[in-house]
């Protein structure tokens, strides 16, 4: 099978991993019109652009930002629009959120798992879990809220993260696979790799 999906591990498919679906698709259980990046007029290298140096739109990037050992996606420190909301629903380690980062302008609605809640700052920090966890279970929409930061493990594409200096870099989970650009504030150099966090994140 020549075309792949873009490894997002999204669940819109109802598998739970891309390796899982192509796996369906082979036994015939799956279709790969299942797949919402699946397109006959993109080619993969567009798919999967993430491992390329450059977003969908072309726009070149230093480095991917990947989750943390036994993590499932590079964390993401967020305000919610409404922060109040975080005492208010008594959001807590575990509960999955579910909204959009329209502070940064991206029209994606995100579901994810709240792994630190700080009640009196309203800050959350959470792992990108996709729309497969919120299904049948119980979330709490909080509409929209702006990114404070990323942190995760870094994979060079073309410059280290350097502290200090705004960068451009890619969440390993943007579905919409679009360069971000943020102002490396950590880098600490772990066993795993280089540990960085990233705050004032534009699109």
């Amino acid at each position: 099978m020549a075309w792949q999906p873009p490894g997002k591990d999204c669940g819109a498919c109802g598998a739970p991993t891309c390796e899982a679906f192509i796996a369906l698709v082979r036994e015939g259980e799956k279709d790969l019109l299942d797949c919402v990046f699946y397109s006959t007029d993109i080619a993969p290298s567009r798919l999967d652009a993430r491992h390329t140096g450059r977003d969908i739109l072309g726009t070149e990037y230093d480095f991917i930002l990947e989750p943390l050992p036994g993590e499932v996606s590079a964390r993401k420190i967020i305000l919610p629009f409404r922060p109040d909301l975080v005492e208010k629903w008594e959001i807590v380690p575990g509960d999955i959120v579910v909204g959009r980062p329209a502070g940064a302008g991206c029209p994606v609605q995100h579901v994810l798992s709240v792994i630190r809640a700080n009640p009196v700052t309203g800050l959350l920090t959470c792992l990108v879990v996709g729309p497969r966890a919120s299904r049948g279970g119980e979330f709490k929409e909080i509409e929209a809220y702006h990114i404070v930061g990323f942190e995760g493990i870094s994979r060079t594409v073309r410059r280290e993260p350097t502290f200090g200096m705004r960068q451009r870099f890619l969440p390993g989970s943007c579905m919409m696979n679009l360069a971000h650009t943020g102002v490396v504030n950590m880098v600490l150099a772990q066993s795993s790799g280089l540990h960085v966090r990233v705050e004032n994140i534009r699109l």
